[in-house]
């Protein structure tokens, strides 16, 4: 039975609102039953391996994929039907950017602003001048995109994404080809963006980058939605504190039976206590001549969150019965 369509009037507190979306390519069910909820003035990042249903799930709120059941908003109006008045608010890179190879930077993002609704003419050369530095590229020549490296044409593409200031950035594994300081301009970026009021979503395998930039997540395994949670939620104190000392053995010998992991190192040992207060762990050693060099709240890391709610591995196709990660099922 096909999932009750999302209210006509979402939230005015949601840009992405999605009831039982479902995409079906033939036998293949590459995005199944996504209930979604996006609150504005996040950055919600999207994660998944490859074939989890990630980019079929983006290309459906642009409108560029049908889907076979359920329901989307987008904005708070109904896609695809309204997607002449919901995309010109989005700024949005889908895959790899697409660009005209033989024009330059420039005249590819002056032509992709002709062709869009709105946006005075005599401020194009503005609007593309400052999304050009936006995404370090404003000391760009007149040479041809098909002599820019990787990186250079993924930051086009997320200078075409930023050309009309979009209420809302839909981005697809936007670090793709981007070395270690570009990764790290784009997410000092995007964070920006946020700031200044941009709903922020993208979608990556990269757990690392996720949880640098995003504030919420939803998980996807096999075209479904198995998680959508605040990070910080989801990152919660775990009741254990992390200690270093370089006497690992009175430490034990005191915390009776507390210690539930043991580390040895040159410089000492990194023992797991089951304790939920830092400071009073730290005068109890201190009281009884515990030497200690270092003291931590532990929290779940993502990668550990996201592998308790997925299956095991990473672009792998069993055999069929199988368990695991791999095409969309």
């Amino acid at each position: 039975m096909a999932a009750a369509p999302a209210s006509s009037a979402s939230s005015a507190d949601e840009v992405i609102v999605t009831s039982g979306l479902t995409k079906r390519f033939g036998r293949v069910t590459a995005v199944d039953g996504v209930d979604l909820r996006v609150p504005a003035g996040v950055r919600f990042g999207l994660l998944g391996p490859n074939g989890s249903g990630k980019t079929t799930l983006v290309r459906m709120l642009l409108g560029l994929v049908h889907p076979t059941s359920g329901s989307m908003e987008v904005l708070g109006r109904a896609m695809p039907r309204h997607a002449g008045r919901v995309l010109p608010q989005i700024g949005a890179l889908v895959e790899s950017p697409a660009a005209w190879a033989n024009l330059s930077g420039r005249a590819n993002l002056r032509l992709l602003d002709a062709a869009g609704p709105g946006g005075r003419r005599r401020d194009r050369r503005a609007r593309v001048e400052h999304a050009l530095e936006q995404v370090g590229l404003g000391g760009v020549d007149r040479r041809p995109v098909r002599t820019y490296s990787l990186g250079m044409r993924q930051r086009l593409g997320i200078a075409a994404a930023l050309l009309r200031a979009p209420r809302l950035l839909l981005l697809d594994e936007p670090t793709n080809g981007l070395d270690p300081r570009g990764i790290t301009e784009m997410r000092a970026l995007f964070t920006q963006l946020n700031a200044a009021g941009t709903t922020v979503v993208l979608s990556s395998h990269l757990l690392g980058e996720v949880e640098a930039l995003c504030t919420r997540i939803g998980v996807m395994d096999a075209g479904r939605l198995v998680l959508a949670q605040d990070l910080a939620a989801l990152r919660a104190p775990t009741g254990r504190v992390l200690l270093r000392t370089p006497d690992p053995a009175a430490a034990v010998a005191l915390l009776d039976g507390r210690v539930e992991a043991r580390a040895d190192g040159r410089d000492g040992a990194l023992l797991t206590v089951r304790h939920d207060d830092p400071g009073a762990l730290n005068r109890e050693l201190v009281a009884h001549g515990v030497p200690v060099t270092g003291l931590s709240t532990q929290r779940r890391s993502l990668e550990q969150v996201v592998l308790e709610v997925t299956g095991a591995g990473s672009d792998r196709i069993e055999r069929a019965g199988a368990a695991g990660w791999g095409v969309p099922r």
